[in-house]
Formats: structure tokens, sequence, C-alpha cells
């Protein structure tokens, strides 16, 4: 077997580190710093791609209890109205159409505040 240098090994590596941390600022392009710097910031976006999703959740919710206001069904009894009537909208969906096509929305209410009486 041939013996394995590392110097190819090691600058592949930190050329794939000074790409993460490009733009990274003050002694952050220092190697030790930037590696901490990138870990950091990985941890970060993974944090964030799971506090999107709740974030946009709870925003459908809002849009959709600011369309309900003007009638007199609040947020989760239309939610289980919608369970009643066997509409399967998800919360996106529902948003959407509260701003979009409030005619449409309104009708839907109907058929959920139907499904409760």
């Amino acid at each position: 077997m041939a013996r394995i240098k590392r110097a190819q090994i090691r600058k592949t590596r930190k050329k794939a580190l000074a790409k993460a941390s490009k733009g990274f600022h003050g002694g952050r392009s220092n190697y030790r710093q930037a590696k901490q710097g990138v870990i950091k910031a990985e941890t970060y976006a993974y944090i964030g791609r799971k506090q999107r999703k709740r974030h946009f959740r709870g925003l459908w919710i809002q849009r959709i209890a600011a369309a309900l206001m003007v009638t007199d069904l609040n947020y989760s009894r239309f939610i289980h109205g919608l369970k009643l009537a066997g509409i399967e909208l998800d919360r996106k969906q529902l948003a959407e159409l509260a701003v979009s096509e409030p005619a449409t929305f309104d009708a839907i209410v109907e058929q959920a505040r139907g499904a409760l009486a």
C-alpha cells in the first residue's frame, strides 16, 4: 500500500471551510474561529428551518381568525365545524382563500356553521 499524505485532504477541507465562512467578520477569518462560526451558523440554520414552520402556521391561524371576526364564529369552532363537515383544507389554503377569495371563504364558513348545528 502506498503511503497517504494529508496535505491534499487538509487543503480540501480548508477550502470548504473558507467557502462556508465567506462573509464572516472579525476573528472569523482565523481557521479555528471560522470553524466554530460555521458550526454555530449551521446550528442556527437547522433551528431556523424548524421555527419557520411554526411561524407560518401561526400566521395562517391569525389570518383565518381575522377573516372570521366579521362572522360570529371563532377559530376553534370553525375548525371543529370543518372536521364535522368533512372539508379537508389545510390552514395554508384556508388563509389564502380568506385573503384572496373572501366569497369562497364565506361559503366554507357557512358549510362549517351548518355542520355545527
